[in-house]
């Protein structure tokens, strides 16, 4: 009897421990509906542009899906800083790859990101 009784509390606790479901935090479940990261392009020494982070937005009575982007080189990641996108970036040179802000589900400046440091730089045309 005391064997069973010690196994229920700690199942039990185990359960009270558990991060609450999405409607017990008040979510949607947004999370588990979070795009996959994606491969978008590479450069010529194996770096590799990847879209990460997603955010919903809307404009114009529309909703989209705005992308992070991260660059990659082995075990190495570093994420571009406030620069996301509704669009494909491209590759310029082996150093330099370009990407359009997007903002309120509309593209806006266009950004030249340097893939050494994630640095994004708007470009002046």
């Amino acid at each position: 009897m005391r064997r069973t009784v010690v196994l229920g509390a700690a199942v039990m606790g185990g359960l009270a421990c558990a991060e609450p479901r999405d409607a017990e935090r008040g979510g949607d479940g947004a999370e588990a509906r979070r795009p996959a990261d994606s491969l978008v392009a590479t450069a010529g020494d194996s770096t590799e542009v990847w879209f990460t982070l997603a955010r919903p937005d809307t404009g114009n009575g529309r909703t989209c899906t705005e992308r992070a982007i991260e660059i990659r080189r082995g075990a190495t990641r570093l994420p571009v800083p406030l620069l996301y996108t509704g669009g494909a970036p491209e590759v310029v040179n082996d150093s330099t790859l370009r990407a359009r802000l997007w903002n309120d589900c509309r593209p806006g400046e266009m950004y030249l990101v340097d893939l050494r440091n994630g640095r994004p730089v708007r470009e002046r045309r």
